[in-house]
C-alpha cells in the first residue's frame, strides 16, 4: 500500500497509457467501449430473449438485465487477465529500472475499472429509453466497482506471481474466467437454476457483486444484506491475500523475469 501511494503518479500515468493505447489503433476509438458490450448484448438478446425465453423474476426488460450482467462480467474478465499478465508484459521495464512490480498489476485493474465506468453510460441511456429510469441509488454504484477493483487486483497479483513461474497460468485464467461467468446469472435468472443447485451460484462471489450492482443501477434485483457482506469481505480478503503473497515473492519474480 505504501509503495502504491508513493508511486501514485506513475500509476496515473500507466492507467492513462493503457487507456490511450487500447484505442489508439482503433478507428472507433473510445466508442468501442460502448459498442463492444452492446454488440454482445444484441447477439445474446436475440438468442436468449427470443429463441430461449427465460421467465424473469421482475418486470425489468430482459435487455437491461442482460446488458448489466455483461458489463460487470466484462469488467471482471478484463481486469483479472490484464492485471495477471501485467508483470510478464512489463518484464522489459522491471529488469532495467526499479519500479515496484505491483504498480503494473494494480494499474491494469484500475484501467479496467475506468473502462467499465465509461461503458456504464450506455446502460443508463437504455434504461431511460425503455422507461426503467435511473434511480437515485445509482450514486452508490462506485461501491461495487471499488469492491470489484479490490477483488480483481488481489486475484491479479496472485496470478502474476504464478505466471512468472508458469506462463500457462494466463491461459488457464482465461478459461477460468469464462467458466465463472457461466456460473453467474448474467443472461439467466437464478430461478432458472434448480433449487438444489442454487447453492453453487450463491458461493460464486460474482453473484453478490452483480446482484448488488443491479440493485443500485436499476433496482428490483433483490440484493440481500448477506450479498453486501459477501461482496465487501471477499474483496478485502482477496486483496490482502494477493498483496501478502506478492510481497513475499516479488524479489524472486524480478530475478526470474
Amino acid at each position: 500500500v505504501t509503495n502504491l501511494w508513493a508511486h501514485r503518479g506513475l500509476i496515473r500515468l500507466i492507467v492513462t497509457r493503457d487507456l490511450t493505447v487500447r484505442y489508439k489503433r482503433s478507428t472507433l476509438g473510445i466508442w468501442w467501449t460502448l459498442l463492444n458490450p452492446l454488440l454482445t448484448t444484441g447477439v445474446m438478446w436475440i438468442v436468449f430473449g427470443n429463441f430461449f425465453r427465460f421467465e424473469m423474476d421482475s418486470d425489468i426488460p430482459y435487455v437491461v438485465y442482460l446488458l448489466s450482467g455483461i458489463l460487470l462480467i466484462m469488467y471482471f474478465g478484463q481486469a483479472v487477465i490484464a492485471s495477471g499478465s501485467a508483470i510478464v508484459n512489463s518484464a522489459g521495464i522491471l529488469t532495467k529500472v526499479y519500479v515496484p512490480p505491483e504498480v503494473f498489476s494494480v494499474s491494469a485493474a484500475i484501467a479496467a475499472a475506468v473502462n467499465f465506468m465509461i461503458s456504464l453510460a450506455i446502460l443508463l441511456v437504455i434504461q431511460i429509453v425503455l422507461g426503467v429510469g435511473v434511480p437515485w441509488t445509482v450514486i452508490f454504484v462506485p461501491i461495487p466497482v471499488l469492491a470489484m477493483l479490490g477483488l480483481t487486483a488481489g486475484l491479479g497479483l496472485l496470478i502474476a506471481a504464478a505466471a512468472v513461474h508458469f506462463f500457462d497460468v494466463l491461459d488457464l485464467t482465461g478459461v477460468a474466467v469464462q467458466l465463472i461467468s457461466y456460473l453467474t446469472p448474467t443472461f439467466y435468472p437464478i430461478s432458472f437454476v434448480p433449487v438444489h443447485y442454487q447453492w453453487i451460484i450463491n458461493l460464486n462471489p460474482l453473484y453478490s457483486y452483480l446482484t448488488v450492482f443491479r440493485e443500485l443501477v436499476y433496482g428490483n434485483a433483490g440484493a440481500e444484506p448477506w450479498m453486501w457482506a459477501y461482496m465487501l469481505v471477499s474483496a478485502v480478503v482477496v486483496l490482502i491475500v494477493g498483496v501478502y503473497v506478492f510481497s513475499r515473492s516479488w524479489r524472486q519474480l524480478v530475478v526470474l523475469l
